[in-house]
């Protein structure tokens, strides 16, 4: 995957994660939750992207 492709999925998932908090009214704690879950998911996106992921399928503990 490019990086230029990378960087701009990396900015639409900030702005949209910006407009959720700043514009969408919600309680403090769902917010919290669902910007824990939104990181959470882009940095397991970008361990596979970058194949750290798939380099770990074959460890075994």
């Amino acid at each position: 995957m490019p990086l230029l492709n990378i960087l701009i999925v990396l900015v639409v998932v900030g702005v949209l994660l910006w407009l959720v908090n700043t514009y969408i009214p919600m309680d403090r704690k769902i917010k919290n939750i669902l910007n824990i879950v939104v990181v959470i998911a882009v940095v397991i996106w970008l361990l596979k992207a970058f194949g750290v992921l798939s380099s770990l399928k074959g460890l075994r503990v």
